[in-house]
């Protein structure tokens, strides 16, 4: 299954992925705003990538690869939809990261907008929720153009400050303006 946007595709992960996953989530500069910090090696990385694939096989749905059009054999970064429990409440949960290569040129709008459209309107999902940082400005951006809205906060790593709750139903998806 292959997603596309006007500028990105997007792919399940696949094995040989985990180098590319290590590159971006290893690297500090990406867990700026991560209390739980950068991948620690590539050992832990080939665990985390097990984990996101079957998810795939469990779910149907998981993190996806991102690419540029223009570039596809390029991974810019990842992002989907998971399913996560806050605070003892499972819920859809929509994630991004890119590589710094790659920010700031609406690449993170851009994914959310689509991940989120293809939970709704695809896979039918009634609400899709993101835990963010309080002081990452960036992202509060991208889920708020995105559609989604603050409705709570959640201890979503073990002995760090709560992060925010944004979330979006498929009546308000459905519903926004376009």
């Amino acid at each position: 299954m292959h997603l596309e946007s006007a500028r990105l595709t997007f792919r399940p992960v696949r094995h040989s992925d985990v180098e590319d996953l290590y590159r971006i989530y290893g690297d500090p500069a990406t867990n700026t705003f991560n209390p739980a910090g950068p991948y620690p090696s590539l050992t832990y990385t080939q665990a985390v990538l097990e984990r996101w694939i079957a998810q795939w096989a469990r779910d149907g749905f998981g993190q996806m690869a991102i690419a540029t059009r223009l570039n596809p054999h390029r991974i810019i970064g990842f992002a989907g939809l998971s399913v996560r429990e806050f605070d003892g409440e499972t819920v859809n949960n929509l994630g991004y990261r890119f590589a710094t290569e790659a920010w700031g040129q609406g690449f993170a709008t851009e994914a959310s907008l689509r991940l989120t459209r293809f939970g709704f309107e695809e896979l039918k999902l009634k609400k899709i929720s993101a835990a963010v940082r309080e002081n990452h400005l960036d992202s509060l951006k991208v889920l708020e153009k995105s559609g989604l809205r603050r409705s709570g906060k959640v201890t979503d790593v073990k002995d760090a400050p709560a992060s925010l709750v944004f979330t979006i139903t498929s009546d308000q998806w459905f519903e926004r303006p376009v």
